[in-house]
């Protein structure tokens, strides 16, 4: 009777908000006082900010995917698999299993932080030609594909298919777009001193965004600054500018230059996951409308938190303002939302979220960086202590912080290596085979499944 009678605590996502929340949930309920399960297609735990490093090789794959089963309190049930629809009258959550079995997992309290997807346009040729940078898997891949490029380029006799593989475009000048040309033109400039049958001349990274500014965030000064480091590092970079079609070996840009490539890297900007599109509440921008307890308004325990939740920013002064999609924000929403479902849980008051923006770090590679801790302006080395620093201290595990510092350490003193693992071997994989956002249901499928499975 008591497994019946436990309330059941069903969170969404593995991300840092997820993850967040399960872990206090876990310290802070007794086991008789709920059942936790968590959705997720991975157990772990991936830190997105240091993708682009596991992508230029300085960092392992392994070193960022944070296992969920290494806590000592683990005790969370893991559904391998993704949330594909929700139907919160009935408190029912229809999950997609990695085997594609399709369950239906009932629940008293919902935590949803599904976290967000690449946004992408109705560009011809994009999904298909394009490569995303949200995933561990697409970080790995692109490492693959960029030595690859470098190894066809030496053995091919024709200069015109030279010149596309050694042409590489990057697509978003916020902190994904930028680090990730950083790091990997850092790759390629050091790979291309072991094939001497090469040009360096020849390779040749551009980083475009539709925006005026590279990293708006960071303020004029140090957006010009990493502007000046990236140019001089032989990236060309073109603002006002996107792109217009992208085919397997050109690809266009609206200003209707035709660059020869074979690497198309679209990291434009996220959107909140289409699980949210499923639940048929109100929205603001694709993020669910949550109040600053982050609760749905109208639903009693229904949370929602991270990239896939517009939760009002208390910190700022000007009405309306949502927090922004970022790994500071996630983390602190998923502790403070496991304290208000405790809270519900239990009887007592909900909090507000409330967090005022510590700063911004940028790592472009090797000593350049540029930082704003607590508003402080800082460039060069000082920055790079700082972004690395914060990265360190932000990675939950202290086998993860280990893994994460031998890395570095090791590139720093070895230097880069330039092997393939095999990924290419098999059939290209772009943007459409990485994410799956063709695979959620319409909020009447959705209605139509639980009220199917009832009779």
């Amino acid at each position: 009777m008591d497994i019946v009678t436990r309330p059941r605590i069903l969170v969404v996502g593995a991300g840092f908000a997820g993850v967040g929340c399960v872990r206090r949930l876990e310290r802070r309920l007794s086991a008789g006082e709920a059942d936790l399960t968590l959705v997720t297609p991975f157990s772990y735990q991936l830190y997105l900010p240091l993708l682009p490093q596991v992508a230029s090789g300085v960092l392992t794959p392994q070193s960022i995917a944070l296992s969920l089963r290494r806590s000592s309190r683990y005790r969370t049930r893991i559904i391998p698999g993704g949330a594909i629809g929700v139907d919160l009258r009935a408190k029912v959550c229809v999950i997609r299993t990695i085997t594609d079995e399709i369950v239906n997992e009932p629940f008293d309290y919902i935590v949803l932080a599904p976290g967000s997807v690449t946004r992408t346009f109705d560009i011809p040729g994009l999904v298909d030609h394009a490569f995303g940078m949200k995933t561990l898997a697409e970080a790995a891949y692109i490492r693959d594909h960029v030595i690859s490029q470098l190894d066809l380029a030496d053995a091919s006799q024709d200069p015109a298919e030279r010149a596309s593989r050694l042409q590489f475009v990057v697509v978003g000048g916020g902190y994904a777009g930028t680090e990730t040309a950083a790091c990997l033109q850092r790759l390629t400039h050091n790979a291309v001193k072991r094939y001497p049958r090469l040009d360096p001349r020849l390779i040749k990274w551009h980083l475009i965004d539709i925006a005026p500014k590279l990293m708006p965030e960071l303020g004029d000064k140090l957006g010009r600054s990493a502007q000046e480091i990236l140019r001089r590092r032989g990236i060309e970079i073109s603002l006002g500018v996107s792109i217009a079609k992208a085919g397997p070996d050109e690809v266009t840009f609206t200003d209707g230059r035709v660059v020869p490539t074979r690497t198309l890297i679209w990291t434009a900007g996220v959107v909140a996951s289409p699980l949210i599109a499923t639940l048929g509440a109100e929205t603001v921008r694709g993020r669910l409308a949550v109040n600053a307890e982050m609760n749905l308004p109208g639903h009693d325990g229904v949370f929602a938190l991270g990239d896939a939740a517009a939760v009002p920013d208390l910190a700022k002064e000007q009405d309306g303002s949502v927090c922004p999609p970022t790994a500071q924000h996630a983390m602190r929403q998923g502790r403070h939302v496991a304290d208000n479902v405790i809270a519900t849980l239990r009887g007592g008051p909900m909090r507000p979220y409330v967090h005022k923006d510590l700063g911004l770090v940028v790592d472009l590679g090797g000593r350049d960086a540029v930082s704003k801790p607590l508003g402080v302006e800082l460039r060069g080395l000082p920055a790079q202590a700082v972004a690395r620093g914060y990265h360190w201290s932000a990675l939950r595990t202290n086998v993860a912080k280990t893994r994460v510092m031998t890395n570095w350490l090791l590139n720093a003193v070895a230097g880069d290596d330039f092997v393939r693992t095999g990924f290419q071997a098999r059939r290209p994989a772009k943007l459409r085979d990485f994410e799956y956002t063709d695979a959620y249901l319409t909020p009447e499928q959705v209605r139509a499944r639980v009220e199917g499975s009832d009779r």
